[in-house]
């Protein structure tokens, strides 16, 4: 069976794309949010890139051609902005801390 043939992985990507689209969608009000507002999204967008982390590689791990391909097709989009998957997750890590950051600053 394929990877992507699999009824969980299915789903699990599914989830965690609507998810994504919903915090991103969100996030467009993050400036009127109040502090604990801002604090729980930070936290949710935290837990989402955690998942999204572990999703990518379940990818990585799999022998599978259509998962290494997904992989590499990934690495070639990032490439043109000149950036690794690590660096991808290494930049939304440090722009939730520089949120939190501000979020500090606002007591």
């Amino acid at each position: 069976m394929s990877f992507f043939d699999s009824e969980i992985i299915q789903q699990e990507a599914k989830q965690l794309f609507e998810d994504y689209r919903d915090l991103i969608e969100l996030g467009s009000s993050y400036g009127k949010f109040d502090r604990e507002g801002k604090k729980l999204y930070i936290e949710q967008m935290e837990e989402m890139m955690e998942r999204y982390r572990i999703f990518m590689k379940r990818f990585e791990l799999s022998e599978d051609f259509t998962a290494q391909m997904t992989v590499e097709q990934l690495k070639t989009q990032l490439n043109q902005f000149g950036m690794t998957p690590q660096q991808m997750f290494d930049q939304m890590h440090n722009t939730l801390e520089r949120m939190k950051s501000e979020l500090e600053k606002q007591r």
